[in-house]
């Protein structure tokens, strides 16, 4: 048994690779500042701490095993109107954390890093080694933290693991997605599904794929967890290894609201309109790295899997 300090711990992703960790038996360690994610989030049998990942060092102390860091402002748009929360929250802070680390003699990290820091693929599948340039400040903040662990695995030894996601998606039970705002896809169309907005909009049917939308790489929340706990295995002593994870399987936006159709057995009222700048045709993962180094497969591809399980999320909260 190990024990693990998981920031932001209440949000989507991080309250379910807590519950993975506590179900393998570690002891875990929830801080997060309840500025986007919820105290419910927390998973029964983690210590619970509010604060922000610049109050790290009040926790940390050499009982600790490793870091699993999910703590960071996301919105894209948001990174774009005010990009110095980003580099205060997600540069600042993170430094912040690993210096904590450091001081605490914890010597093993594994970071929630983005697709965003590639920006528009030159190739697709989209490979580790393919060139980083974000296209907004999110993306940039995360590529930059990457780039703080790598010089730490270098000049002290921190053995690191960074996971670049593509699209999350899908529930573990009672823990599922719940951003306000909602800027994500399944949610959205479950939005229109429940008669909680118009419709959904479809921006652009004219790009070069089989439907003339755009097709992203979805990934089950539980696939990624899975490979949260697989990383730390696979994390080395001076080492930063870059992952990425997605299904390698790209599906379109008309795709997705079809499945969501067959799934929730409803209509969706759907509205085409223009393009949104800078967003590319196609986004899908290789995670042949992945594959190899973690020993990780998806296990949960199936479209209507990973939509069933968010809608049966999504009805729970909505008391149906």
């Amino acid at each position: 048994m190990s024990k693990y300090l998981v920031t932001g711990g209440a949000g989507y992703v991080g309250s379910v690779v807590a519950a993975h960790l506590l179900e393998a038996g570690h002891q875990v360690t929830v801080l997060d500042d309840l500025s986007t994610g919820f105290r419910e989030g927390v998973p029964a049998g983690a210590e619970f701490v509010e604060g922000r990942i610049q109050e790290a060092g009040k926790v940390l102390d050499g009982s600790f095993d490793g870091v699993l860091h999910f703590a960071a402002s996301s919105q894209v748009g948001e990174s774009v109107a005010d990009p110095e929360k980003y580099w205060r929250n997600n540069v600042a802070g993170s430094l912040e954390l690993i210096s904590a680390m450091r001081a605490a003699g914890v010597r093993k990290l594994v970071f929630s890093s983005t697709a965003a820091t590639y920006g528009e693929p030159e190739v697709v599948p989209i490979a580790e080694t393919a060139r980083t340039a974000p296209t907004n400040t999110y993306g940039a903040t995360k590529l930059a933290v990457d780039h703080i662990i790598t010089s730490e695995a270098v000049a002290h030894g921190l053995a690191a693991v960074s996971l670049r996601y593509f699209n999350v998606a899908g529930a573990y039970g009672s823990y599922g997605e719940r951003h306000d705002p909602e800027s994500h896809l399944i949610p959205l169309v479950f939005q229109a599904a429940l008669g909680q907005r118009p419709h959904i909009a479809v921006y652009g049917d004219d790009y070069p794929t089989p439907d003339g939308t755009c097709i992203r790489d979805y990934i089950h929340v539980a696939d990624l967890a899975d490979a949260h706990l697989l990383a730390l295995d696979a994390a080395k002593p001076g080492e930063h290894l870059i992952c990425n994870l997605g299904n390698g399987n790209g599906f379109s936006v008309r795709e997705v609201i079809e499945s969501v159709k067959r799934v929730t057995g409803r209509e969706i009222p759907v509205q085409v309109a223009a393009r949104r700048a800078g967003d590319p045709a196609v986004l899908v993962a290789s995670a042949e790295r992945a594959h190899q180094a973690l020993g990780w497969q998806p296990r949960r591809a199936n479209l209507d899997d990973i939509v069933a399980d968010a809608w049966k999320f999504t009805l729970e909260r909505a008391g149906q």
